[in-house]
């Protein structure tokens, strides 16, 4: 039995995706649960990751009110990069800004559901694309800001999505994309006026997941509503747990207090 707060899960690159389960109690590895009886309840208690304190509500995945209204990794412009208002000196916390956006980011393109383009953090590549349940990656692009990284992203997501299809992923319904011949169409509409340049001669990356059985109907669980879930595990992908009887995105209930019961048998 496990009793701590829910984190994002931790992945590391392998065949298959190697899964940890993070919680503020410790870490441990989900691959050998694969095909046991797991019990996961929702203990009625969510603590913001960021100041410790109890909320009733989770904001921007895992904090309370006005953590989410104060800190820097709140704001919008992490989720629409292209609206960083760092220069207009009104970035609500510049030093994390300066560490944090003005680093090299990575611009790629990943299949989920279909090719997607997005951008993330140079060494965060990999972590990043396991995340989003993508079968395949490309690095298309460098640039030297999160302000440029989004600069791009928005002038080739006219032309190629920049969401994933949860549902379609978690079915494995996916096919392989020829993702070279899609970098050569998006790259003419490279933008000239970032820092930063395309990337021509990276190599497509497969990923594969600890997946016994995708579910034929994908029925998303919501401990808010249900605290207790119950059912056989039959895989890991991106940032849900997959059983027979529902799907759960841990992401989505980060700080939340949980108990976690494993079926040893």
């Amino acid at each position: 039995m496990i009793h701590g707060g829910l984190l994002k899960m931790k992945t590391k690159y392998s065949d298959p995706v190697e899964y940890t389960l993070a919680m503020t109690t410790g870490e441990y590895p989900l691959n050998q649960w694969l095909g046991k009886n797991i019990s996961l309840e929702f203990l009625g208690e969510i603590l913001c990751q960021n100041c410790g304190s109890k909320t009733k509500k989770s904001f921007s995945q895992g904090y309370c009110f006005p953590c989410s209204q104060r800190l820097a990794s709140c704001d919008m412009c992490m989720v629409r990069p292209e609206t960083c208002h760092f220069h207009q000196g009104t970035c609500r916390e510049p030093k994390w800004g300066e560490k944090h956006c003005f680093i090299p980011h990575t611009i790629y393109l990943a299949n989920s559901s279909g090719v997607k383009v997005g951008i993330t953090r140079e060494l965060q590549s990999s972590t990043r694309w396991m995340d989003q349940g993508a079968i395949q990656a490309l690095r298309i692009g460098e640039v030297n800001s999160r302000l440029d990284s989004g600069k791009v992203e928005s002038a080739l997501k006219k032309y190629v999505s920049d969401k994933t299809n949860w549902r379609k992923m978690l079915k494995g319904e996916t096919e392989n994309i020829d993702l070279k011949e899609k970098r050569k169409e998006l790259l003419k509409y490279w933008p000239e006026d970032v820092d930063g340049s395309p990337l021509w001669d990276e190599e497509v990356v497969s990923i594969t997941y600890p997946v016994l059985k995708h579910p034929e109907k994908v029925v998303s669980h919501n401990l808010d509503k249900k605290p207790l879930l119950t059912g056989v595990l039959q895989g890991i992908k991106a940032q849900y747990l997959i059983l027979d009887t529902a799907v759960i995105n841990i992401r989505k209930y980060i700080g939340y207090q949980v108990q976690i019961k494993l079926d040893q048998a």
